[in-house]
């Protein structure tokens, strides 16, 4: 059900940017909207894994710098019948993990110093079953395609702006303001509306991730109780990482506090817990 629920919601996010298009510059628009939506896949396909990593600053983490970390990532490999992931390290003190990559055998994970420092082996265990979850659930490519269809969208809307503020919209919607009216709107609206749509996919993303890493590991209480410390400390400290990469993330690398909950692309870590705490494992 989750699955139908992203690929609905990567169908919208789609639409939407079409639609913009088609609003500010008519057929052209449609066309031109339609091109950056098929770029935008064919790049995030091949190039996302690269995309991540270069946004978060990782560099490659060798398995005598961290034997704890390939020890868990072998034992779940193992679990879950998949190829082992290329391992990468974030230097921050924030603890943190994402996954990205477009399948199971083009996948990076990166962690954080933090991550290794703070947490056991099983909470450890959990947060890496959690990132191998969103590669064999294909997440890690549907997250960055979102992300940058996001991004499209606002500028799209951007040039859409200063062509009215130019003359643009009167040349092309002739005396009726009722067009430019509309077309203030959508421009408006649909980054509001693209900003809406990803955070659904994220949350969608990050509960499925959560039901089968626990599954993989075998244990939903060391994802629960890793979720717990790393909250605490995002809290008090949060990560100056692009805004863009933060729905990569294992839980919201920013600042989530008063308004920035409603928006956050990260479901509450209580809800979260909750959940993983009334899974039945075998």
């Amino acid at each position: 059900m989750n699955h139908i629920k992203t690929m609905f919601l990567m169908v919208l996010l789609t639409a939407v940017l079409i639609l913009l298009g088609g609003v500010i510059a008519g057929n052209e628009g449609v066309v031109l909207a339609f091109v950056i939506a098929l770029a935008i896949n064919f790049f995030a396909y091949w190039y996302s894994d690269k995309m991540a990593i270069t946004m978060t600053r990782s560099k490659p983490l060798s398995e005598r710098e961290a034997p704890q970390v390939y020890k868990a990532v072998y034992e779940l490999t193992q679990n879950a019948g998949m190829p082992m992931p290329r391992i990468y390290l974030m230097p921050t003190d924030q603890p943190n993990a994402f996954a990205a990559g477009r399948n199971p055998g083009n996948a990076v994970i990166s962690v954080t110093r933090g991550l290794m420092n703070m947490l056991n082996y099983e909470e450890l265990k959990g947060v890496l079953a959690h990132e191998l979850a969103h590669i064999r659930n294909r997440d890690t490519l549907i997250s960055t395609v979102a992300a940058v269809m996001a991004g499209a969208l606002m500028f799209i809307a951007r040039m859409g702006m200063w062509g009215m503020m130019f003359g643009g919209g009167r040349r092309n919607s002739g005396s009726h303001p009722a067009m430019l009216l509309i077309k203030l709107a959508a421009i408006i609206l649909a980054p509001l509306g693209a900003m809406l749509i990803r955070m659904a996919i994220s949350r969608t993303r990050e509960y499925g991730a959560d039901a089968t890493g626990a599954q993989i590991a075998r244990n939903p209480e060391g994802l629960a109780s890793a979720l717990q410390k790393m909250e605490s400390y995002a809290r008090r400290r949060p990560l100056q990482v692009n805004e863009a990469a933060s729905h990569l993330f294992i839980i919201n690398p920013l600042s989530a506090r008063g308004m920035g909950k409603l928006f956050s692309t990260h479901p509450p870590i209580k809800e979260r817990v909750e959940r993983l705490q009334n899974l039945y494992v075998r």
